[in-house]
């Protein structure tokens, strides 16, 4: 195993094993000092970097996926390849049942394309509340996000308070590029969503998500029916918090 490992490592630029390396420094370092971290993994292509440094490397830090009800197939099939790969489990976090069967009631089971209102409704009940609960207690949370995926993403810093949640976050992916992560997820043989080799950049909720097309952004294909400011799940505030509490 040791002869692989060092194998797959050879595989790396020079540049993205000094990122891998500065990644796994940054996130042990915000256990040290946090005593407690809790990642949310997205089950995207960052999240399978992440995946493999934390379950690799760090084991210490706590896991969790939400299942919202209404994610690809794909996604649950690769769920289960990164189980039986790690030999761990990823927390799955739901809904609320009676909160989804009143939101259903009120808007129909695909009614988030009527208005922006709607569909913020469904990701608040669907994925937002169960978020909530998820990193209830912790004093910080890990996500996957990137610079390059959006404006409001681009102003993120690698530790902030988290004004929203009443956290710290921490983003340690931020100065990855999308070719870096391919880079390590393909050095490494990582399993990954096959809707990925199909132009999904980005993929959620099965209803929520398509294909790009050539020359649209990588998050193109989330709530495409909406405009570009207002395509984010209410995890990600769309104007970061760069200050930390006194």
């Amino acid at each position: 195993m040791a002869i692989v490992g060092r194998t797959m490592a050879a595989l790396l630029s020079v540049e993205l094993k000094q990122k891998a390396d500065a990644l796994r420094a940054e996130l042990a370092g915000a256990l040290r000092e946090y005593g407690r971290l809790i990642y949310s993994n997205s089950l995207g292509a960052e999240a399978m970097v992440l995946t493999d440094v934390i379950w690799s490397h760090l084991p210490a830090i706590e896991v969790f996926s939400i299942d919202t009800g209404r994610l690809h197939e794909e996604t649950y099939e690769l769920l289960e390849k990164l189980q039986r790969r790690y030999q761990r489990r990823v927390r799955l976090v739901y809904p609320d049942a009676q909160a989804l069967e009143t939101l259903v009631a009120a808007q129909g089971v695909n009614g988030f394309y009527n208005s922006l209102d709607a569909r913020l409704d469904c990701c608040r009940i669907r994925k937002v509340e169960p978020f909530k609960r998820a990193i209830a207690g912790f004093p910080a949370w890990v996500t996957g996000v990137r610079r390059e995926q959006s404006a409001d993403r681009a102003l993120g810093q690698h530790r902030e308070w988290d004004t929203q949640h009443g956290l710290y976050k921490v983003s340690p992916l931020l100065e990855w590029s999308e070719a870096d992560v391919w880079q390590y997820i393909r050095a490494h043989r990582l399993p990954y969503n096959p809707l990925h080799d199909r132009q999904f950049p980005s993929i959620g909720c099965s209803p929520c998500t398509r294909a790009v097309q050539p020359g649209e952004s990588r998050r193109a294909g989330r709530w495409w029916w909406e405009q570009s400011e207002s395509r984010e799940c209410g995890l990600h505030p769309r104007v970061l918090p760069v200050a930390l509490p006194a």
